[in-house]
């Protein structure tokens, strides 16, 4: 068995005749190893149960030899990938499973059931050009370029793909190489394999974006410190995936999934501080915080969006204010392209903050500076931290927002950063309860923060009409105030029903 540790790039055409040169600028000695024409094809049974498992199945043949590939169910921290390998030759195309060690396979998996029902699924097939390097610290590291194609259903993606695995050494000298490497401007980090995406192309499942930020997933007994791992590895996926569906269909709502990402990140360094010192997250909460800056405008364009979507109730209102409506396509024409977005993903400095997210996650950075108040704390049940957590976050809302009160627009506007927080809290560590319970508890609140997102919207859409010297956008900022009154109105009554909800963490 072979367990790879390995960083996989996507790159475009233009950068693939500038790896040779780069590996040789790196490395103290490089051995160049002959191209290879690699046919492979990917098997499952129709119901999908490898892919339900996690297993991939490949066989892959190249100059009449071939060979049978098992990869099971491993670990993606980041940009590295971490999976058990077992490799067989084969003398047929189609594959055996009955040939593998019996004590590789997931207990309880109907392995002869399974090895009856298999049929090719897809094929990815490329030419892979490979260099064997060593460093000067010694290490060994296999860098693998793929230019080709996956097949499936006459569906047809391209791949072009670079991979760079440790062979022999120390990891630090793999991440070392991948900052070198990213300083090509058409390359960034990857974090789908090619069974992924052949199975999506195969099973007409394109990537799509989430609606939510979702839920770190945990298990009961887990310690704080395994929370916060499990938390920003979660974070770093999230972004990671939806850098990736931007690319494949850009959209602001896409982009604004990247910043619920980012700013998890951010907030968990918060949640966890008392594990975390502040001190070995702060090159990290510099970047996060450059990587915002970038991406600030997209709310005001999902706002600019809105007004003039022909499905919104605004429309009718600003398509009759042609001094507004000009405005609004004035700053439309001064957002950042598609184009500029992926030159932001693929920039050097992004994908170092991946990378040295990643690298700190695998590298337990926050531990630096641990005394023993951290190490206990590292250990404390999630289970405790949360109920405490969230009994916080309930009584200082109580004191935020006291029954009986009637709150104004702006007091809901100066609530926002709270209420955000308090929900974050929820989306770190609710796992550990019940799903019903959590949901109804968090949905009027919910609304409520939705809510003061569209009050933020009435407001922008304000300020756009305010210094205008017309009487139609007079009328209109009455009519928005209108609106937002009754906004208001909505929200204090869900105030009201979620302060006569039971709290589900106790």
């Amino acid at each position: 068995m072979d367990t790879e540790i390995e960083l996989k790039f996507l790159l475009s055409d233009n950068e693939v005749p500038l790896i040779p040169g780069l590996i040789m600028q790196f490395a103290k000695t490089v051995v160049n190893k002959p191209a290879k024409n690699l046919q492979n094809a990917y098997f499952d049974t129709p119901s999908r149960e490898l892919r339900a498992l996690d297993i991939g199945l490949r066989t892959r043949c190249c100059d009449e030899e071939c060979e049978q590939t098992i990869k099971l169910a491993g670990e993606v921290v980041g940009g590295l990938h971490q999976r058990p390998e077992y490799n067989l030759p084969l003398d047929s195309g189609r594959p055996n499973l009955l040939a593998f060690d019996v004590g590789i396979w997931p207990h309880g998996m109907q392995v002869d059931v399974i090895n009856e029902n298999l049929f090719p699924i897809f094929s990815t097939n490329f030419i892979r050009r490979t260099w064997l390097i060593e460093t000067e610290q010694g290490s060994k590291i296999e860098v693998v370029l793929d230019k080709g194609e996956i097949v499936a259903q006459g569906q047809v993606e391209a791949i072009s793909e670079l991979e760079i695995e440790l062979v022999e050494g120390q990891r630090n000298d793999l991440f070392l190489l991948a900052d070198h490497l990213i300083n090509l401007s058409g390359m960034r980090l990857g974090l789908y394999s090619k069974a992924a995406r052949g199975y999506r192309l195969a099973d007409n499942n394109p990537l799509k974006p989430n609606k939510f930020i979702g839920f770190v997933p945990l298990e009961h007994g887990t310690t704080q410190e395994q929370a916060f791992i499990a938390t920003i590895n979660y974070c770093i996926q999230f972004v990671q995936k939806h850098e990736q569906c931007y690319f494949d269909k850009p959209s602001l709502k896409t982009l604004k999934r990247v910043i619920d990402g980012i700013t998890l990140i951010r907030h968990s360094f918060r949640l966890f501080s008392a594990i975390v010192d502040k001190s070995s997250t702060e090159h990290l909460r510099s970047e996060l915080k450059w990587l915002l800056s970038e991406l600030e405008w997209v709310e005001n364009a999902i706002h600019l969006k809105t007004y003039t979507s022909k499905r919104h109730a605004y429309y009718k209102k600003i398509s009759n204010a042609p001094e507004l409506a000009q405005v609004i396509d004035d700053l439309k024409e001064v957002q950042p392209t598609a184009t500029d977005i992926e030159d932001l993903f693929h920039c050097a400095r992004y994908n170092r903050l991946i990378l040295s997210l990643t690298r700190w996650l695998l590298d337990k950075g926050w531990r630096q500076n641990w005394d023993q108040t951290a190490l206990n704390g590292a250990q404390m049940p999630l289970s405790d931290v949360a109920r405490e957590l969230f009994d916080r976050d309930w009584q200082e809302l109580h004191d935020l927002l006291p029954e009986g009160k009637v709150l104004t627009k702006a007091d809901y506007l100066h609530l926002r950063a709270r209420l955000e927080n308090t929900l974050l809290n929820g989306n770190c560590l609710g796992e550990l309860y019940d799903k019903e319970a959590r949901q109804e508890f968090r949905t009027p609140w919910i609304d409520i923060v939705y809510g003061i997102y569209e009050l933020d919207t009435l407001s922008y859409l304000m300020q756009l009409c305010q210094g205008q010297e017309s009487e139609s956008l007079e009328d209109i900022q009455v009519w928005l105030e209108k609106k937002a009154d009754f906004l208001v109105d909505a929200m204090e009554q869900s105030r009201s029903v979620s302060f006569k909800s039971f709290p589900y963490w106790r």
